[in-house]
């Protein structure tokens, strides 16, 4: 893995168009900057990784646009330490987004070869989420609760399993629609299995897989 002095001088191009598009946390920016992600395409896309667009990654998924992972990551607003449920490992890189901000990541991947290839490559970069293959609308009730849950894929309806595994005052973004499109939702835990429900605007993302024995 070589990461050139081109490919960093690309990255903060690229920060610096994502932080115009309104992107306010440095901290992401500063994620942006440090990670290399041309890592996590496959050879053919290297010149085209700091591109503010979604790639293909193989079996059916997209690396989101950088952009995209910012916006949903601004919204989970990530305090150092904040324990935070991923839906949708993928190629691995909003992990390590969450990583660079502090947080502690548990990864959900339901296809398999994605999963192995991610496990393999985030050790290799430095970067050492929980990782698990399974089902995504099931969760992890065994280590729950989490301050955050961020699902990447789009979902019919926010799943009624994950909103339980969600601390009281936390939040889950996940974009919401069985469309072409779907609106990025913000949900907030409340007492007594309560909950207030914000919408950020249009997006487009790959649905999400279940039904994994």
């Amino acid at each position: 893995m070589i990461d050139t002095y081109r490919h960093k001088g690309l990255r903060r191009k690229l920060a610096d168009e994502v932080k115009a598009k309104g992107i306010r946390d440095e901290r992401i920016i500063q994620a942006i900057v440090a990670i290399p992600r041309h890592f996590f395409l496959d050879s053919s896309f290297v010149e085209f990784a700091y591109q503010d667009k979604p790639f293909p990654i193989g079996a059916g998924q997209t690396i989101s646009q950088p952009y995209t992972v910012a916006f949903q990551t601004e919204l989970l607003e990530i305090k150092k330490g904040d324990k935070v449920l991923e839906i949708g490992t993928g190629s691995g890189y909003q992990a390590c987004v969450l990583l660079e901000l502090g947080a502690r990541v548990f990864s959900i991947e339901r296809q398999h070869s994605l999963y192995l290839k991610t496990k393999k490559l985030l050790p290799e970069m430095g970067y050492n989420p929980r990782l698990f293959y399974g089902d995504g609308y099931k969760g992890l009730p065994t280590f729950a609760p989490f301050d955050k849950i961020l699902i990447t894929a789009a979902a019919p309806a926010a799943p009624p399993d994950l909103l339980k595994q969600m601390k009281v005052g936390g939040y889950m973004v996940v974009p919401v629609g069985a469309g072409g499109t779907q609106i990025m939702m913000r949900i907030t835990k409340l007492e007594n299995e309560k909950y207030t429900y914000e919408e950020f605007g249009h997006f487009r993302f790959v649905p999400m897989l279940g039904n994994k024995e």
